[in-house]
């Protein structure tokens, strides 16, 4: 009878002890589960270090060189900027979207608050973050297109300086063209100049370069409006008229 007894404890400890182990290591693959289904741990601060800087928030810090960038900021070109990982960058990118859409809001994640993880709704702004030619721009939104454009013409003189006359004549006649394409030809930085003749309507964004993702600019309508001609078929040939006998202004 003890015999049996013993027999009987050991197979039933042999029992609990395969339980425990079977559940030991289904453990393991539960909790990679509920880890995977959570979704990865956000880090503690890591603000942007700047050297001589104060240290910064990476949303605030892609916001303020959107902010200033004449032409499509890649992800690439503003994560080697930061300094911080592409996956990052695009994150914090759609966070500025969320928040200027009015539907979350931005700034670099902590795990340090309660809320981490909650956006909240903020409001629509007038400005949206937007991709073009593979990069990212800030636009005023489509439906402020003429409001901003009326403000603009009436806030500016009608008088063009000499340096946009020149860009312009450049623009009419080799267009679509590039900022770099006018800068090489008038051997001068035309940023300001390539500003103002949009401020005033007079060319546009009209295409992007298949290789670089440049802008590419063309006159409108109101050029036309101005010169009081029909199309861009009416402009005269200028090459006779350069000193330098320089070639490529013929319209075909």
């Amino acid at each position: 009878m003890t015999n049996e007894l013993d027999e009987t404890d050991v197979a039933a400890n042999a029992v609990d002890d395969g339980s425990d182990a079977e559940a030991g290591a289904e453990q393991p693959a539960r909790t990679a589960a509920a880890d995977e289904a959570v979704g990865p741990e956000l880090s503690i601060v890591t603000p942007l270090d700047v050297p001589g800087q104060p240290r910064l928030d990476l949303d605030r810090a892609l916001e303020a060189i959107l902010f200033i960038a004449d032409e499509p900021q890649s992800v690439v070109h503003l994560a080697a900027a930061v300094a911080r990982p592409v996956a990052e960058v695009r994150a914090a990118i759609a966070r500025l979207r969320a928040d200027y859409d009015g539907t979350g809001s931005s700034g670099e994640p902590r795990t340090d608050e309660a809320d981490a993880g909650t956006a909240a709704r903020g409001i629509r702004r007038a400005f949206e973050l937007r991709e073009v030619g593979g990069g990212w721009r800030f636009y005023v939104r489509t439906e402020y297109d003429a409001l901003v454009s009326d403000f603009v013409i009436a806030q500016t003189s009608t008088r063009l300086s000499q340096a946009a006359l020149e860009t312009l004549s450049v623009i009419a006649y080799k267009q679509p063209i590039s900022r770099s394409q006018i800068a090489s030809i008038r051997a001068v930085n035309v940023d300001s100049v390539v500003r103002t003749l949009l401020g005033r309507g007079l060319i546009t964004e009209v295409d992007t370069d298949a290789e670089t993702g440049a802008l590419l600019y063309g006159t409108t309508e109101l050029l036309l409006t101005n010169l009081g001609i029909n199309s861009l078929d009416e402009l005269p040939h200028i090459s006779p008229l350069l000193d330098d006998g320089q070639e490529g202004f013929d319209r075909d």
